[in-house]
């Protein structure tokens, strides 16, 4: 079971300040984004996979949080990127609020426990308002990603 962030993140997973202006822009940056960290994966499939699993119903979990998850065939294990906006989006989630952190998870296909529990795992971390707020005071990439996995 994956029981915290800093077994499925890394540094060069972790980026902040990001600039999209629009859910359907910023799921295309995560896109392009990850598939140059994931060997043999696509942005196309990426972007696919997430953008069918946001019709389902939004992920943004409220109070400026999202998190966009697939299962992705080209995944080994499970995957997390860690992204701070410079502007906070619209991005339908449950409390109408505007998203500025969005934390992706990508899962290998067969992994339908370990993806629920993951999933679990992050809500219960985001809804910590201590954690956000530290979160959105992080200065650099390195702070923002020590700060997540502490």
């Amino acid at each position: 079971m994956t029981s915290s962030i800093s077994n499925i993140l890394t540094p060069a997973r972790t980026q902040m300040g990001a600039q999209c202006s629009s859910k359907k822009k910023l799921i295309q940056h995560i896109s392009q984004f990850l598939a140059s960290t994931i060997k043999d994966a696509q942005a196309d499939d990426i972007y696919e996979r997430l953008i069918a699993r946001e019709k389902l119903g939004s992920t943004g979990i409220g109070e400026g949080i999202a998190i966009p998850h697939s299962r992705l065939e080209e995944c080994e294990g499970t995957i997390g990127a860690l992204f701070t906006l410079e502007e906070p989006i619209d991005y339908d989630s449950i409390d109408r609020k505007p998203v500025d952190i969005v934390f992706v998870l990508l899962v290998p296909a067969e992994a339908t426990e370990q993806h629920l529990q993951t999933l679990s795992m992050l809500a219960e971390k985001f809804s910590q308002e201590t954690f956000r707020d530290q979160l959105r005071s992080a200065k650099n990439h390195d702070e923002l990603y020590q700060l997540a996995t502490a």
